[in-house]
């Protein structure tokens, strides 16, 4: 599974590095979000689809779901 952020989309709830700390990092500056990785490591799927649905921008997009 990969994963992405819309960086025009994200205006940094903070909703998904609540959700999946391990796949998604926080600017220091703005708080807006990007991914550590775009490849999900084996284990965090469920976490970061957490993190998909509870975005209310919808600025998480993920590729290769089961």
């Amino acid at each position: 599974m990969k994963v992405q952020v819309d960086s025009e989309r994200c205006q940094g709830h903070t909703l998904c590095a609540m959700k999946a700390p391990e796949v998604f990092e926080l600017d220091d500056v703005d708080g807006h979000s990007s991914v550590i990785d775009e490849n999900v490591p084996a284990g965090l799927e469920q976490k970061v689809m957490g993190a998909v649905r509870s975005c209310p921008e919808r600025a998480i997009s993920v590729e290769g779901t089961a």
